[in-house]
């Protein structure tokens, strides 16, 4: 079964999914689902991105099964991976994806922090924070969105922009390699050709330097954006020759 690995019920602070009302999403788009909860710590800001991992495993334990599954996403934030660490002891996760949603302890959602930066240092700042936490950060599986910061910066050319930033970049996906992780491919861009055409070089060149494997995520936040783009993103996938996964018990599942 094809799973949509990331999404957020209304246990995340900026989601007001229900689980019931997901998991009749994910059945109508004929696909398993995994809850990845956001997990930020001392998120700038008035929302709170924490959560009780053995709260959050009791509440949703009896719908665990086949079809479902639970994880966390957890921010990367640099200093916070001792705290990580212990947080994702607490709970037998299926799945913990690991993402960059800050930078400098900057919200990357909102314009302020690329007001006075330009883009290139910017973009160089968060493929090399990336690299460094996708190695530090064991406890994660999987890397979430590369192309996250992609979705807010208010530049002319806000692509991931791979021949640019090749080597940085390389680093990140060496990284995902050579700590056993998967690359996520993120669907929520995929409607986009010109998100389509740059990602091509990023996720073949994670190919090249040994990785097989990636799970499709919608980032759903609402539940008709579960399993968006899922046919473009099989597509991708084959075309690259690589394999859809998903995860449980934090071990790598093939899709089928």
């Amino acid at each position: 079964m094809l799973f949509d690995s990331h999404s957020h019920t209304e246990v995340s602070a900026d989601s007001e999914m229900t689980a019931a009302a997901a998991l009749a999403a994910a059945g109508r788009a004929g696909v398993g689902l995994v809850f990845t909860e956001h997990l930020d710590w001392d998120f700038p800001g008035e929302q709170v991105f924490e959560f009780d991992p053995q709260a959050y495993w009791q509440r949703y334990e009896a719908l665990r099964g086949d079809r479902l599954r639970l994880g966390v996403e957890i921010g990367l934030e640099p200093g916070t991976e001792a705290r990580s660490e212990v947080f994702v002891a607490q709970a037998p996760f299926d799945l913990v994806i690991g993402s960059i949603h800050l930078l400098e302890h900057h919200d990357l959602y909102y314009p302020d922090y690329y007001q006075t930066r330009p883009q290139a240092q910017v973009y160089a700042d968060y493929y090399t924070t990336m690299a460094q936490q996708v190695r530090r950060c064991a406890f994660c599986d999987v890397l979430g969105h590369i192309d996250y910061i992609c979705r807010y910066a208010p530049y002319d050319n806000p692509e991931i922009q791979y021949a640019t930033h090749r080597e940085l970049i390389d680093d990140v996906l060496q990284a995902v390699v050579d700590t056993g992780k998967v690359l996520e491919l993120n669907t929520r861009r995929l409607g986009s050709r010109l998100a389509l055409k740059e990602l091509v070089p990023v996720y073949a060149r994670y190919h090249e330097l040994g990785g097989r494997y990636v799970t499709l995520g919608s980032d759903a936040h609402t539940p008709d954006a579960i399993a968006a783009n899922f046919t473009v993103a099989q597509d991708f996938a084959a075309q690259l020759g690589l394999e859809i996964v998903t995860f449980k018990a934090r071990q790598l599942e093939l899709c089928q």
